[in-house]
């Protein structure tokens, strides 16, 4: 009897500081939706180039966590050497962000530096490392909730031949503020999605962006002088210049998320305001006609309630596709791959008869995140 006593007390203290904060306010977690963080990929392995040391090797990108009150939510994010349980983490960093970005040299300082700098570890073979992402708010330790934790393997470069680094060109302008980050900051500008072949610059970007708002391509954070691609005298018909005389880009005519397409060695963009929908035998439309979903500017999202049957289904931008390729199926996501595929093999969400509220955010990058199926 003593020990069933001893556990209900702390089990009445846990439930009192998990409903209110400080000031008496309730505030419910559903731990359904602790931080998830979505890329890279679980085991992912991350090459570090000894001869590009200042060039990107890690972008973590996380999703949200949700609390029952809109507030502000602070994210630290943690590092540890594999099989510890993170005894003795390495805070990497503290952001109101969902990502964040490490150049080689901070991530081989951050693994082979001594503690409490750094995790001390060799860098004459792979490292193997675990990070986890904790949510809080207020004074920054209320309501923790922690993501599941992220396996990578770090490969240390032995230098030699350089190896090849991505082409890179980032998007600056009034949509940065919908990131967390401050409007046309060209000090954060974000970094595009890199379609080329090694040798052209062909770049892409998910943008959320309202009606009448501007944005320009640079191509060094930081600087307006490596590249200022923007309008031609502010026409906005598809072509671009290199000039720091360059005019806004709007492609907005309407509040939305706009696919942005970028090449930059014939100085051209495309954009479209993206329409999703889901598609599938287990749909009203079949494999024919895209079930459309609402889209809720404030959160960037989709969802749509609707009743499904037995079969396959997938989330598709027909309108998209066909604007910039001529194939409806140029933009997709299936359940095997968590970015926007461009492959119509990826595999079906499976479904059984009843009624589904699904829901899809699609990043910056083109990661997705899908709920509800």
């Amino acid at each position: 009897m003593k020990k069933i006593f001893n556990l209900s007390i702390v089990t009445l203290l846990f439930l009192s500081v998990m409903s209110c904060t400080t000031d008496d306010n309730k505030i419910l977690v559903d731990k359904s939706t602790n931080p998830v963080l979505i890329a890279p990929e679980q085991g992912a392995s991350i090459v570090i180039n000894p001869n590009a040391p200042e060039a990107v090797a890690l972008t973590l990108v996380w999703d949200h966590a949700a609390y029952s009150v809109d507030t502000q939510i602070d994210y630290s994010l943690e590092i540890a050497a594999a099989g510890t349980n993170f005894a003795d983490p390495i805070e990497i960093a503290n952001t109101q962000n969902r990502f964040s970005v490490l150049s080689g040299a901070e991530l081989r300082n951050l693994l082979t530096d001594a503690a409490p700098e750094g995790l001390g570890l060799t860098d004459e073979a792979p490292a193997n490392i675990e990070v986890r992402v904790t949510a809080t708010i207020g004074d920054n330790s209320d309501l923790p909730m922690v993501s599941d934790v992220l396996p990578l393997t770090i490969v240390f470069g032995t230098g030699g031949e350089p190896e090849p680094v991505d082409p890179v060109l980032f998007l600056v302008g009034a949509p940065q503020a919908y990131y967390g980050l401050g409007a046309w900051d060209n000090t954060t500008a974000m970094p595009m999605r890199y379609l080329g072949d090694g040798t052209t610059l062909v770049f892409e970007g998910y943008v959320k962006v309202a009606a009448g708002e501007g944005f320009k391509f640079i191509g060094q954070q930081g600087s307006w002088d490596n590249g200022n691609y923007g309008t031609i005298g502010g026409v906005q018909d598809g072509n671009l210049e290199n000039s720091g005389g360059s005019g806004d880009i709007k492609v907005a005519d309407s509040d939305g998320l706009y696919y942005v397409w970028v090449d930059i060695d014939n100085l051209q963009y495309k954009a479209i305001k993206m329409q999703w929908g889901i598609i599938g035998d287990a749909t009203a439309g079949a494999w024919t006609d895209e079930t459309p979903m609402t889209y809720d500017f404030a959160t960037n999202s989709w969802s749509l309630t609707t009743t499904l049957g037995t079969g396959g289904v997938k989330f598709r931008s027909g309108n998209t596709g066909q604007y910039i390729a001529n194939n409806a199926w140029e933009f997709n996501v299936g359940v095997s791959d968590p970015t926007v595929t461009y492959n119509p093999a990826s595999g079906n969400f499976p479904a059984t008869p009843g009624s589904y509220t699904v829901g899809l955010t699609v990043n910056f990058d083109g990661t997705a995140v899908v709920t509800g199926i």
